[in-house]
């Protein structure tokens, strides 16, 4: 099966002989291409009208451009047109003389030219004269002033004749299009990933050893497309980049290169997919344009990538390898590839689906990373108080508010932040109200709580988990700042017993400041 599309292509047909059931397999249709492989652009022009006459003009050019065997054919015709009306001329004015009838016969007749007797004699002293032979048996007399003007005729003609067809057809021979039959590339592109970034690419080789000097290479994409106004473009043309910016579009082409366009936002193929490729239609172009060292002419070869000649998920193999002194390449191996596993989105996929994963990673990390307040489970939630230098924070962030913002935070927190920076007890001696506070922080204030001297300017907080264990206390205890954890105190929260009083449990000194109160 393998032998037969290879042999005959897709369109074949599979015969059952044992049912007698002829089907053919799905034939697909052959993509019309605008520039073949070989870099002939399948372009003709049609209805030109008067405009042909531009051809004629330029008629040097015209001849360079026909094929060689039109050439040879016009410079043929050429020659062979131009020898025998200038033969014929020589033989009319022998006629005309009557040299054809006397100069054979009688020796004292001077003829116009010697030993012309008849059209082959004329036409034989035509090739002599044309080609500069002399062989000294044909020559012109100075009886024949006509012949005279006639041989200076002759001789201009014969040198604009051969200046204009040896001139062409030798810049024929030496144009660089046979160069370009030893610049190559490979027979398909691949799409895969290099660098982290998702490109296209194909090969480059030059077969000879003579470099091309100053070798540029430029990708177009050919495509139709409608515009938003609703116009039709067929086979609109746009730019590949293939490292304008970067200069890699200029060659250094010693070995053979893998050229590679970036997939990015500005790239035509940023929102191409695996599938979608399926169902494209364009067609790339690549122009490798230098000069030839030998020669110093410019060399131009093209080829052209259809959407099936696009493999996606595959590389290149390599083909260089070091020898001895030397590095040789494989170009067995020049058209080779092999598959590997990249994703099958785009690119325009791909960045969605980070944006996605990146906006939802976000609350995550902010939630796992606030603080816990409260105290809803007993082994994995605690209450944190917060200390008086946390309150003043709060209170240089407040100030930054407008003002009619801060007036209405500093009602409604006001004795809250106070509360935690006054400490318990205020410099004049008594004790200060918890009424303000709140219920957790009322709670450890009615525990035990050291005793602060009157002179101690410094207010200190206790900070105390309400239902962690002993080892959640250690630990926390360790995560505080110096500052706090000196003031950590170990005694734990006495909690009142079932029908006794706060008061009952409070140290003998606030006891006495509540008597006085």
């Amino acid at each position: 099966m393998a032998a037969l599309r290879k042999k005959f292509g897709e369109d074949y047909q599979v015969v059952n002989t044992n049912q007698g059931i002829t089907f053919s397999a799905q034939v697909k249709k052959k993509r019309q291409r605008f520039v073949e492989k070989n870099g002939r652009c399948n372009v003709q022009h049609g209805n030109l009208g008067g405009e042909t006459s531009r051809y004629i003009s330029d008629l040097f050019t015209t001849l360079v451009d026909l094929k060689w065997r039109w050439n040879l054919l016009i410079f043929i015709l050429t020659y062979t047109v131009a020898w025998l009306v200038m033969a014929s001329m020589w033989w009319v004015i022998a006629f005309i003389r009557g040299d054809l009838s006397n100069g054979g016969h009688d020796d004292s007749y001077t003829p116009c030219v010697a030993n012309v007797y008849n059209f082959p004699s004329a036409f034989l002293f035509f090739i002599e004269t044309e080609a500069t032979i002399g062989y000294g048996f044909r020559y012109i007399t100075e009886k024949c002033p006509e012949g005279i003007i006639l041989f200076l005729f002759q001789s201009l003609l014969g040198s604009i004749v051969d200046a204009f067809l040896i001139g062409c057809m030798f810049i024929k021979m030496s144009q660089p299009k046979k160069r370009a039959e030893t610049l190559m590339f490979s027979q398909e592109a691949v799409i895969s990933q290099r660098d982290g970034k998702l490109c296209l690419m194909f090969r480059v080789g030059n077969l000879r050893n003579s470099h091309m000097v100053s070798a540029q290479i430029r990708c177009k994409l050919i495509k139709s497309r409608q515009t938003p106004e609703g116009e039709f473009l067929p086979l609109d043309q746009c730019e590949l980049d293939v490292g304008f910016g970067t200069g890699a579009d200029q060659l250094f082409l010693v070995s053979p290169l893998t050229i590679c366009h970036e997939i990015n936002t500005k790239s035509p193929f940023f929102d191409l997919s695996q599938r979608s490729l399926m169902n494209e239609e364009f067609e790339i172009v690549v122009i490798l344009e230098g000069i030839v060292e030998t020669t110093g002419m410019t060399c131009q070869a093209r080829t052209s990538y259809t959407e099936d000649e696009v493999l996606w998920g595959h590389r290149f193999l390599p083909v260089m390898s070091l020898e001895e002194g030397f590095f040789r390449v494989d170009y067995s191996q020049f058209h080779n590839h092999f598959e590997v596993n990249i994703p099958p989105y785009s690119v325009k996929e791909h960045e969605e689906k980070s944006s996605l994963t990146t906006a939802n990673s976000l609350p995550a990390a902010l939630t796992s990373s606030s603080p816990q307040l409260g105290n809803s489970s007993r082994g994995g939630r605690r209450e944190r108080l917060l200390s008086a230098d946390y309150a003043d924070h709060v209170d240089d962030k407040t100030s930054r508010l407008p003002s009619k913002l801060q007036r209405m935070n500093s009602t409604k927190d006001e004795h809250h932040w106070r509360g935690l920076k006054t400490g318990s007890v205020l410099p004049g001696g008594k004790a200060s109200s918890t009424g303000d506070l709140p219920l957790s922080i009322q709670r450890l204030r009615s525990s035990s709580i050291p005793v602060v001297k009157k002179e101690q300017l410094d207010e200190q907080v206790q900070l105390l988990s309400l239902d962690g264990d002993v080892e959640e206390c250690e630990m926390d205890k360790h995560r505080l700042p110096k500052a706090i954890s000196t003031i950590y105190a170990p005694t734990p929260v006495q909690i009142p017993s079932k029908g006794g009083r706060p008061e009952d449990n409070l140290p003998a000194k606030l006891r006495r400041m509540n008597a006085d109160r």
